[in-house]
C-alpha cells in the first residue's frame, strides 16, 4: 500500500471512529507494521480499539458477523464493536503477541501458553457448533484444483531431498483430505494471530479467512508455524489433553487427519520461506516475530522440517516422505551453521 493510499485509509478510519464512538481519536498506531489492515486507536476517553479496513469490504463484514456470532458463546476472540461502512471496530485483546511471548519463556510456562492456545481453538470450534455459521460460510479447499495444488506441492522437496518415493500415493492422500466441511475453522492460526491481555488471558484474532473444513487445520496452522518453538510430540500431548470429542471425530482419526494435513501444510510454509529468502535474503528472528513475518530464517526452516518429518511418520499414507523432510532439515541446518560462522 502506497503512502497516499495509507493516508486515505487513515482518514476513512478516523472519520468512521469519531462518528461511531462520538469522541475524538487521540492517537493512531500500527503495531503490526505499516500497510496492515488493522490500526490501534486510542480514543479521547482512553479506550483502545482496533479499526480494520480491508481491501475486500465483504471480508470485513463477514469477520464482523462471525465475531458477533461466536462472541455469544465464548470469550476467546475480540468483541466486535460495530461496523461503519467498510471499517470494523473490535476490542484490543492484548499487547503481547503469542509468537513473541512464547519465545521468551521455556519449560512449564511455554507449555502453559501452548495449552492456552490449543484450548482456545477447541472452544472457538465448540462455540461455532452452537450457531448457524455452517449454513453460510464458504467451504475452504473444496475444489479439485486446490487439492491437486496442495498435495502436488510435495514435488517441491524433490531437488533438496533426493526425490519422492514411488510408494507415495497422492490420490489416497487427496481422498482423505477431501470433502471435509463439517466444522468451522478460523484459518491462519499462526501464533502471531493470538495475543495475551494484562490478566494473562489469551485470545485469537484475525478471522477474515474463516470458513468450513475438518477443524484440525487450525491446529495445523499453529504447529506448522515455523516460529512455533515446541517439539511436535509435545504438541500432540497438548492436543490429546485438550481434545473435545463433541467435534464429531474419534481422537485417533482426528490425529491421523491432522498428521496428513500438516505434512503438506509444512511444504507450503517451506515454499514461502525459500521464495522470500531468495527475494529478501535471510531475516532476523527478532524482526520476524515483531512483524509477524514469514519465518525467513534457516533455523525456522529447519524447525518446520522437523515438524514435517515427525507428522509425516504418523500415517502410512505419508511415512515415506519423512526422509525428504529430514534431508531438507540437514540442508537448512547447514545454511544456518554457515551464516553463524561467517
Amino acid at each position: 500500500m502506497g503512502s497516499s493510499s495509507r493516508n486515505k485509509a487513515r482518514e476513512t478510519i478516523l472519520a468512521a471512529a469519531e462518528k461511531h464512538f462520538g469522541t475524538k481519536v487521540d492517537d493512531i498506531a500500527a503495531p503490526g507494521g505499516e500497510g496492515r489492515a488493522s490500526l490501534l486507536l486510542t480514543l479521547a476517553d482512553d479506550r483502545e480499539v482496533f479499526a480494520t479496513l480491508r481491501p475486500n469490504f465483504r471480508r470485513t463484514h463477514l469477520e464482523a458477523f462471525v465475531l458477533t456470532e461466536l462472541g455469544q458463546h465464548c470469550d476467546d476472540l475480540p468483541q466486535c464493536l460495530g461496523v461503519v461502512g467498510e471499517v470494523m471496530f473490535q476490542s484490543n485483546v492484548g499487547d503481547r503477541r503469542l509468537n513473541v511471548e512464547i519465545a521468551k519463556v521455556g519449560g512449564a510456562k511455554r507449555m502453559a501458553l501452548a495449552e492456552d492456545a490449543v484450548g482456545a481453538i477447541f472452544r472457538i470450534h465448540a462455540a461455532a457448533r452452537q450457531t448457524k455459521l455452517h449454513e453460510m460460510l464458504p467451504h475452504l479447499g473444496s475444489t479439485e484444483l486446490w487439492m491437486d495444488n496442495f498435495v502436488g506441492a510435495i514435488s517441491f522437496l524433490n531437488e533438496m531431498s533426493g526425490g519422492i518415493s514411488d510408494r507415495f500415493d497422492p490420490a489416497a492422500v487427496s481422498e482423505l483430505l477431501s470433502n471435509r466441511a463439517d466444522q468451522f475453522v478460523k484459518w491462519d492460526c499462526r501464533s502471531g494471530n493470538a495475543a495475551i491481555d494484562s490478566d494473562g488471558r489469551l485470545r485469537w484474532f484475525d478471522f477474515e479467512y474463516c470458513g468450513m473444513r475438518h477443524g484440525a487445520e487450525d491446529l495445523a496452522w499453529l504447529i506448522g508455524d515455523e516460529a512455533w518453538p515446541l517439539r511436535p510430540d509435545h504438541m500432540v500431548d497438548v492436543i490429546i489433553d485438550a481434545y473435545d470429542p463433541s467435534c464429531g471425530h474419534k481422537i485417533e482419526d482426528y490425529l491421523e487427519y491432522l498428521s496428513v494435513y500438516l505434512t503438506f501444510h509444512v511444504v507450503q510454509r517451506l515454499k514461502l520461506i525459500t521464495k522470500e529468502a531468495k527475494k529478501r535474503g535471510w531475516l532476523s528472528k527478532t524482526r520476524i516475530r515483531r512483524f509477524d513475518d514469514a519465518g525467513v530464517h534457516p533455523d525456522f526452516a529447519a524447525q518446520i522440517c522437523r515438524v514435517g518429518a515427525y507428522f509425516s511418520a504418523q500415517s502410512p499414507l505419508t511415512e515415506c516422505l519423512s526422509r525428504n523432510f529430514e534431508a531438507a532439515e540437514r540442508g537448512f541446518t547447514g545454511v544456518s551453521a554457515t551464516l553463524k560462522s561467517a
